[in-house]
């Protein structure tokens, strides 16, 4: 099949027709399907007794974020389906969630609750609070929580309130009995304010007690409605659609498009409905009614509604309960070395959060901002968080009249407001602040420093895998290089001018870049793996990433299990090709790693004919093998020419595929198994420490005492 056909066999919905590619249909996995296998490897993380207490805690409340992302973004291309096929994948999709939430519960009333009881620290509902802790938290109500409420009642003259996304309530009935008058009544529980509110009236000397936000506004409803009667209270919280199209018409109204696409969002059609223990019917259904949803489309909480609110509890004083602390090392590179010299000695690749990010990346553009020799800055900006200092020295460097330039992305779902915000703040200092090619996000990772030297103007450029973004740095694992090889700084300035300015496509013979050259490179280069292998010389694969769903590059990859390409994939979260399949993916092994940092890093490798590792081709970039990212979107990945960023590759990748304490593998029935280390303390190295265990001790002994 060519590709163009390949690729029109995946809607923009994500959903693979199968009718039009007949071959991908006997190795596709759902991507939905996919999508919540991975949300039960996180959980597993919370339900594994080598996990520390409190970590457990955190894994519970990232399985709880993961499925509102999982719902908000693929509950609607679900629901609007006419096919009983959609139905039925629909109704497969709840079959697996539902014991999994109820794991999730389990887990939280079994050994959460009582692990942190043994630590000194009650998590404990109104009902179960003593008489003085129920004074204590109704004083907190009067004086700090009260005056945050809202109580609101629905009757003939108050409309039906707004629910806002993700929002937590209580409703209730309501009887005036002076009238004889019934009615609904809800309060909203404010999600600005601590969730887990600590009480001093202890049991005893070092105990602790936290009682649920929501529990304190139960236990004072009465003061919010005096003389009233109040029964049958539910604990709810809704969630909606957050896929707003957005038509783009011409750069010039971008702005507005997408501030309007951000109060768009609040209205989108509620697609979920939780409730707490205890729930009323009537009110269930009054609520299903009023969102027109389907029974199957309501969820009974066991426990906690939002465990999303245990992040607070890891702030507890209890280290023994965390995975020892971390603090990333500064690379060997840039140790009593000035960041631009260590750069021109050679390329180096960084690795955080084992590396630290603010002594590479960040010091690269902070040292390009204050430094005299330093001509222009110019940057990608897809997601960099809040008081980012990347935005701080590019405002910085412009005010110092240096040319600044910034291909703001601000259609990032989630991040629209910050992205503006920041937008702002650049072009109030003169600073150049573009959005990109229309039509596509722009989510590579790139950043370019043209500095004034002696022998007249160099280049010095960073490509990474991950964002700008200070704070995901320290918790997702990514790479980038830092580089002055022409063959790569003079692609990297073609591809700004092509971003800034005008032009039908960049001008790139080194990099990759979507979604003009990368899929076809990637496509030759696993043609040129057959062509090897075909020939009796070394051919392999290696490829890691986020997700897999592109149905090209599967297409090939099943050509070249087909002739006997060895491949390895190491895929975080969903993917769509089912291995081990007798003819069609025999040769091709799939594994996934989940652990205490999040897998971020996109890697590529082809030996090339080659034995040795250090001759075949690596890159790393910022796509994920996807439609959406190889097809509509702007992403670079570069390859990686020096030996030792090679070597430092090749020994991750290893590590990866030899790891049997935090790698799943995928089987032949689309099920994933967590691999287990052979033998009570037999195992040693990353088999038995895990990947991130083992990158940790990698790095202290590349890093010394730094």
């Amino acid at each position: 099949m060519s590709t163009a056909a390949t690729l029109a066999s995946i809607g923009d919905d994500g959903v693979l027709n199968e009718s039009l590619s007949p071959t991908l249909s006997n190795v596709w996995i759902d991507r939905d399907v996919s999508w919540l296998d991975f949300d039960e490897r996180v959980l597993a993380e919370a339900l594994d007794e080598r996990t520390p207490l409190l970590e457990r805690a955190k894994f519970l409340a990232i399985f709880t974020s993961n499925l509102d992302e999982f719902f908000m973004k693929r509950a609607v291309v679900l629901r609007e389906g006419e096919a009983e096929a959609r139905r039925s994948l629909t109704r497969q999709l709840r079959d697996r969630l539902t014991p999994m939430l109820q794991r999730q519960a389990e887990c939280y009333r079994q050994v959460i609750i009582p692990g942190l009881a043994a630590h000194g620290v009650h998590l404990r509902n109104w009902d179960e609070l003593t008489q003085v802790q129920q004074d204590e938290a109704a004083r907190y109500f009067d004086s700090q929580l009260s005056p945050a409420l809202t109580p609101l009642v629905v009757d003939p003259v108050h409309p039906f309130p707004f629910l806002s996304n993700l929002s937590t309530s209580l409703i209730f009935h309501l009887r005036d009995t002076a009238h004889n008058e019934s009615m609904y009544a809800r309060v909203k529980v404010p999600e600005n304010l601590k969730q887990w509110v600590p009480l001093e009236s202890n049991d005893a000397p070092n105990q602790k007690v936290f009682v649920p936000l929501h529990e304190i506004i139960r236990g004072n409803l009465h003061k919010l409605y005096s003389g009233m009667t109040i029964r049958s209270v539910t604990l709810m919280r809704l969630t909606r659609d957050a896929e707003v199209e957005l038509e783009e018409n011409s750069e010039a109204e971008i702005r507005g498009l997408v501030q309007d696409q951000i109060r768009q969002r609040r209205y989108e059609p509620v697609i979920r409905l939780e409730f707490g223990p205890g729930a009323d019917p009537a009110i269930k259904e009054l609520l299903r009614e009023r969102f027109g949803l389907a029974p199957s489309e309501l969820y009974d909480m066991q426990e906690e509604l939002d465990y999303g609110s245990l992040f607070e509890l890891m702030g507890l004083p209890f280290p023994e309960l965390r995975e020892p602390a971390w603090t990333p090392l500064v690379p060997p590179a840039f140790q009593n070395v000035g960041i631009f010299a260590a750069i021109q000695a050679g390329d180096v690749l960084v690795h955080h959060p084992y590396e630290s990010f603010d002594a590479s990346v960040e010091a690269f553009i902070h040292s390009a901002a204050d430094d005299p020799q330093t001509i222009s800055i110019k940057m990608t900006a897809y997601r960099i968080g809040d008081d980012t200092p990347f935005v701080k020295s590019l405002v910085r460097a412009a005010e110092q009249g240096k040319q600044v330039a910034c291909v703001m992305e601000i259609k990032a779902r989630f991040d629209e407001e910050r992205n503006l915000h920041w937008a702002a703040e650049l072009e109030r200092v003169g600073a150049h602040v573009t959005f990109g090619i229309k039509g596509l996000k722009t989510h590579a990772k790139t950043a370019l420093v043209v500095r004034k030297e002696a022998d007249g103007l160099r280049c010095y450029v960073h490509i990474g895998t991950g964002n700008y973004h200070v704070k995901t740095a320290r918790l997702y694992t990514d790479l980038g290089l830092l580089t002055s090889n022409p063959l790569i700084t003079r692609d990297v300035v073609n591809l700004f001018h092509y971003l800034t300015g005008h032009a039908s496509a960049p001008e790139c013979t080194t990099i990759l870049v979507a979604p003009t050259t990368m899929r076809p490179r990637y496509l030759e280069l696993i043609e040129r793996e057959i062509e090897h292998k075909l020939a009796g010389r070394p051919a392999r694969i290696v490829a890691k990433m986020n997700q897999l769903e592109d149905p090209a590059l599967i297409e090939a990859l099943c050509e070249a299990s087909r002739a006997g390409v060895s491949i390895d994939l190491i895929i975080r979260g969903f993917c769509c090709l089912l291995p081990g399949i007798p003819g069609q993916t025999e040769n091709i092994r799939i594994r996934s790693i989940i652990g205490r940092f999040l897998e971020h890093s996109r890697i590529a490798y082809f030996a090339n004919g080659k034995e040795d590792h250090l001759e075949g081709d690596f890159f790393i970039g910022s796509a994920d093998w996807m439609v959406r990212n190889l097809s509509k979107r702007i992403e670079v990945a570069t390859p990686i020419l020096a030996k030792e960023p090679k070597r430092r590759l090749w020994e991750f990748l290893d590590i990866c595929l030899t790891d049997k304490r935090q790698a799943w593998v995928l089987d032949t029935n689309g099920t994933y198994s967590q691999l287990r280390p052979d033998g009570e303390g037999s195992s040693t190295g990353a088999e038995a420490l895990g990947t991130h265990k083992a990158m940790m001790d990698l790095a202290s002994s590349y890093c010394g005492d730094c």
